[in-house]
């Protein structure tokens, strides 16, 4: 369904989730007329697409601006990755080596890559949560060798669980325990065997929250929930494993192709979840994708958590 907010076009990929924009130049027309239109639409679809953007490095980054303060790979770094990119704004989230190689699937960052073909959400894990994603591509693998990102409708999730479950999130209030380590654990168990995620720091944040932005009530749940507080180790993973068992349906899910160089996606983090959906481009193919992060701005954007600069990263 084609449509448009103040002439600003756009394509519904599915009902209510997912929209998809051509022809503009995301570098030179982002005007800020058409930018609160772009912020209507992400609010709206909680994926947005825009293909052939024209953006750089530079303007990608200084479109993130638009939405707020930026997130940055300073802990990465301090943990021992080298950034091969300009802009420490910048999350590097290739398959490529500050050297041009490609990352080694044994290595730590190949190990700590598959978390990301996870159901998740960015920067859950520290004190202050992400709002938006924007995710560029410079370099993609042939078509057909993988690398599609799929987005999960938390929002619609919510409205559509049955009565009984709704009823006991609402009443219970439960609050989740993110861990990065936790859900890289579960994507790579033989490399983080020995890692134990309770002895490191946890973001917390309510399991179920109203989206400020829509006023819709949402899941805000990712592979990163180690457990949820106050409740028994059994009943924490029954909860979390019908929840998103049902969040993660077809009919909630969306995926989206990568065409060219140049098309970015952009999200928001606090009503989707998102996953790569991995092909053997991995150890064949480079894939540059470069993701710039906006801190949440929400009242919920700390959680239950201390108001700390503090953040997690992985060499």
């Amino acid at each position: 369904m084609a449509a448009a907010i103040n002439g600003f076009k756009y394509t519904e990929i599915s009902p209510g989730f997912g929209a998809e924009i051509c022809g503009f130049d995301a570098a030179k027309g982002m005007t800020e007329e058409n930018f609160r239109c772009l912020q209507d639409i992400v609010t709206t679809y909680g994926v947005v697409i825009i293909r052939d953007s024209q953006l750089s490095d530079e303007s990608h980054v200084r479109l993130a601006r638009m939405f707020g303060e930026l997130d940055d790979v300073k802990p990465y770094i301090a943990a021992g990755r080298q950034n091969r990119l300009q802009y420490d704004e910048l999350f590097d989230v290739s398959n490529i080596e500050v050297d041009g190689s490609i990352v080694h699937p044994h290595s730590p960052r190949g190990q700590a890559n598959k978390g990301n073909s996870l159901f998740h959400v960015d920067s859950s894990f520290n004190p202050r949560r992400a709002g938006y994603s924007l995710l560029l591509a410079h370099e993609l693998p042939p078509a057909g060798t993988g690398g599609k990102t799929a987005f999960a409708d938390t929002r619609t999730a919510f409205e559509e669980l049955d009565s009984e479950m709704k009823e006991d999130l609402l009443a219970n209030d439960y609050v989740a325990a993110h861990s990065i380590l936790h859900s890289r654990k579960l994507a790579a168990p033989e490399y983080f065997a020995n890692v134990d995620p309770v002895q490191f720091p946890m973001g917390r944040h309510k399991l179920v929250q109203r989206h400020e932005k829509s006023g819709r009530m949402n899941l805000y749940i990712a592979a990163h929930i180690h457990h949820i507080d106050d409740v028994s180790e059994d009943k924490s993973k029954r909860l979390l494993e019908k929840i998103f068992n049902h969040a993660t349906q077809p009919k909630y899910v969306i995926e989206v192709e990568w065409k060219q160089p140049g098309d970015l996606v952009m999200w928001d983090n606090t009503c989707t979840m998102h996953r790569v959906i991995s092909g053997p481009y991995s150890a064949k193919f480079r894939r540059d994708m470069r993701r710039a992060t906006v801190h949440d701005s929400s009242s919920s954007a700390w959680g239950l958590n201390e108001h700390s600069h503090v953040r997690q990263g992985l060499p």
